[in-house]
């Protein structure tokens, strides 16, 4: 039982780092403004980041529970 919430909690954690590696970054200062108006001229992909942001944000939430499952037994 501990070792399959184990693999668990490391498919969670490398699903994570995955998800928040292929989001893309916020734009600030000068490269931003570059940037920005390039990505009006060609169109933002707003469904895959959203996509992206819930997928994180599921892997987050069972990365802690299962720590806290692994820590109680």
């Amino acid at each position: 039982m501990k070792i399959l919430l184990i693999i668990l909690q490391i498919i969670a954690s490398i699903g994570v780092i995955a998800t928040v590696l292929l989001q893309s970054g916020k734009s600030a200062g000068l490269s931003g403004t570059i940037a920005g108006g390039a990505e009006t001229f060609f169109g933002k992909k707003k469904g895959m980041d959203s996509f992206l942001g819930r997928l994180s944000t599921i892997f987050a939430i069972a990365f802690m529970l299962l720590t806290l499952l692994l820590s109680l037994l």
